[in-house]
């Protein structure tokens, strides 16, 4: 009986850092801004059947209507109350979603914002997306409630009353954040009133939550609404099944705050590895693919099990949050397919695939003025995500997970899920190969010269489709076509001009 509970007191110990996807389902996708609507219809057309795990969602409760500038993408951090009510739809829509994506076995992770309410200074009113009042000055927020006794007024020691250094753990925690209300987590009826929340939507069905701005929470507040979650819902999930939980902390090193501090309640967002991998791959401060033999946490990289990894993620593709002008995005499609085709190979990590909509830019004095700028619109009613002949999407939804090379990267992490990382190759500049075990084998050139040679792949011989090039279409490959010998070996050749400079073939695409 005794090592019975302990088993089990390890089973609930490490319940909050599985993601709780179908077996064989590897990867999660955030579908940035997208009505629950069109989420639902792309759990059962695409995300189910090419294999995606889960859906990250905009923060689906009740936010403020900023309308100057005109709705941006921002406003949904800036919660009013905890009702379903936003403009990607309402509490039925949501509930619509998530059974018909459970029902696929895609699950939803919800964007938790649960460290502050809306800043400082906006107006009095109703100018909410359910019309809910609320009066910021006098911490008045009556639809949770919340009251002035609710926030740390009290507590913050700043004489502005919001972070004005990072170099204190304290005020990073108990002050505002650019303006906004933070709610006092030591407070019980607070942490009741937050979990009550996180708990309707565990008993709706969704698998897990992004906690927003962990690093402003104190480590032991998560631990205590943690604590106060139910079990995931048994229509869907095994019994005792603990919610996934990967927390915003922003941990690129020099401040007074870090990840580690995070890895009791889950897993943590590794921001370090966009901004690194992203100056890898343009090649800036002398650094070079070869180096990423050891990459993981040989980069100094959280450990894999606590990692939530992206190449990109709303905040910074626009320039805010972490990582700076590194970052690679959709907008350098030709090295972000190699980025995320590079993240998808590799065993580290839990991946996040990022999925966006165009905005027009505009660069004064090397920043984008329209960072700010919310979901293709009409007037305010965000688009529906329409789709075109090509499979792409239409209405200036970009739909990252939906090209070729990521969506088909995708399905190969989930083929050669379990399998080491294996014979790695390097030309000692931006050439670059490695396997999974024996399941799949991806080649990379970033160099300025073409590649040619001949690679150990340790697949099994045969004629392989060409998963970045093509697909494996009834029995034939619309792309290259790699032949393996019976030792394994296979030859390459790479252009430094080709539209995808890198080629994948694993075991699913075996002609």
């Amino acid at each position: 009986m005794k090592f019975f509970l302990l088993l089990s007191a390890i089973g609930l110990c490490w319940a909050q850092y599985t993601p709780h996807t179908q077996p064989g389902r590897t990867s999660i996708v955030h579908l940035f801004e997208w009505r629950w609507a069109d989420i639902a219809l792309e759990c059962e057309r695409y995300l189910a059947p090419y294999g995606f795990g889960g859906v990250q969602v905009s923060p689906p409760n009740e936010n403020i209507v900023i309308t100057n500038p005109f709705r941006p993408w921002w406003e949904r951090y800036q919660p009013i109350s905890y009702k379903l009510c936003t403009r990607s739809g309402n509490d039925a829509e949501f509930r619509n979603m998530v059974t018909r994506c459970n029902n696929v076995g895609v699950r939803i992770y919800v964007d938790a914002v649960i460290n502050h309410m809306c800043g400082d200074g906006n107006s009095p009113g109703t100018s909410s997306t359910c019309g809910s009042y609320f009066n910021p000055q006098q911490r008045d927020f009556p639809a949770v409630p919340y009251s002035g006794w609710d926030f740390n007024d009290g507590k913050c020691k700043t004489a502005s009353g919001g972070i004005e250094s990072y170099q204190d753990a304290n005020q990073v925690r108990d002050c505002r954040l650019t303006g906004l209300l933070d709610l006092a987590l030591e407070k019980d009826y607070v942490r009741t009133k937050i979990a009550d929340y996180l708990n309707y939507l565990i008993d709706i069905g969704v698998a897990g939550f992004r906690l927003d701005a962990a690093k402003h929470m104190w480590p032991g507040d998560i631990k205590a609404i943690l604590d106060k979650l139910h079990n995931l819902n048994t229509n869907w999930f095994s019994g005792g099944s603990r919610p996934f939980i990967f927390q915003e902390v922003i941990d690129l090193g020099g401040e007074a705050i870090s990840s580690r501090e995070y890895f009791g309640n889950g897993r943590v967002t590794e921001f370090k590895y966009g901004a690194k991998l992203g100056t890898v791959i343009r090649k800036w401060n002398g650094e070079k693919m070869s180096y990423l033999k050891n990459w993981g946490e040989g980069w100094g990289f959280v450990p894999t099990d606590r990692a939530l990894v992206f190449v990109d993620n709303h905040d910074n593709q626009r320039g805010h949050g972490a990582g700076g002008a590194s970052i690679l995005t959709f907008w350098d499609a030709r090295l972000y397919k190699v980025a995320v085709g590079f993240m998808l190979a590799h065993p580290y990590g839990f991946t996040r695939v990022m999925s966006s909509y165009r905005w027009q830019r505009n660069f004064q004095n090397g920043k984008d003025v329209n960072d700010w700028i919310g979901p293709p619109n009409n007037n305010g009613v965000t688009k529906e995500v329409t789709i075109n002949p090509d499979t792409t999407c239409g209405n200036d939804w970009v739909c990252e997970h939906r090209w070729r090379q990521i969506r088909n990267m995708v399905v190969f992490r989930n083929v050669v899920d379990g399998q080491p990382f294996s014979n790695w190759w390097d030309n000692g500049s931006n050439q670059v190969a490695f396997g999974r075990g024996n399941k799949g084998f991806i080649v990379f050139n970033n160099d300025d010269w073409s590649l040619s040679t001949t690679l150990q792949t340790g697949l099994p011989g045969g004629t392989y489709c060409d998963v970045i090039s093509g697909d494996k279409i009834n029995g034939d490959c619309t792309g290259i076509k790699v032949f393996v010998s019976g030792d394994g070996r296979a030859h390459f050749s790479i252009s430094n001009s080709a539209e995808d400079p890198f080629i994948a073939i694993h075991t699913d695409a075996k002609l």
